[in-house]
């Protein structure tokens, strides 16, 4: 499999931490979003979408990260992202749709780059912006882990959840969100960041991760 992505783009970092959970070997392929090559014609060919992440997997170029963390689960069954119940499935997606559905839309670069250029808005304007809707999305998601009462994860093992959650969470820092009121996500946050997945998923271990003079 090759993983064509960007290290800090937050939908190809979630497939990244699928991939290592469920110990699948893949190749990254970078794609440089902030030079367009998502928009080239070569990319586009393959993807019409002309985002990323795509996974080239058995003879198909597969898009949308939630989809294809599905089709993985479905796939290759051992060490599965979602639980087997039915009840189990629902929570993990109700949460983790929350995240990508509500979050990914509004904040994901293309859109922050176009309030700036068509909307004039500063850096500190579109900020504000990611923050606003960071809030709107994560306050009642800690509210319904409080309802939960979950432990260092949503359920016994990291999953579908913990895969979409983390990067959201690496977003939110960057745009110096503050957690300190959500005490849950915070948790979560800390059990994953020790676990070998999560870690080699990390933005700053890519080999498109810009170096360090």
């Amino acid at each position: 499999m090759k993983l064509h992505g960007y290290y800090r783009s937050s939908t190809s970092y979630r497939l990244r931490i699928a991939l290592n959970l469920k110990g699948l070997d893949y190749t990254t392929v970078p794609v440089n979003l902030l030079q367009l090559e998502q928009r080239e014609d070569a990319f586009r060919t393959r993807n019409p979408f002309g985002g990323v992440p795509m996974l080239e997997a058995e003879g198909r170029d597969r898009a949308q990260s939630m989809a294809i963390i599905e089709w993985l689960d479905d796939r290759f069954p051992e060490r599965p992202l979602l639980p087997a119940d039915t009840e189990g499935r629902f929570t993990v997606r109700e949460l983790s749709y929350a995240v990508a559905t509500e979050l990914h839309a509004p904040l994901n670069l293309k859109v922050l780059q176009y309030l700036k250029s068509e909307f004039g808005q500063s850096q500190e304007a579109v900020d504000r912006w990611y923050r606003h809707w960071l809030a709107n999305t994560l306050d009642p998601l800690e509210r319904r882990l409080a309802q939960l009462g979950t432990g260092d994860f949503l359920l016994a093992n990291p999953g579908m959840f913990e895969a979409v959650l983390i990067p959201q969470l690496y977003n939110a820092r960057r745009f110096a969100y503050d957690l300190s009121t959500s005490p849950h996500l915070a948790r979560i946050e800390d059990a994953c960041a020790g676990l070998p997945a999560f870690i080699a998923a990390h933005p700053d271990r890519q080999p498109d991760t810009p170096k360090e003079d």
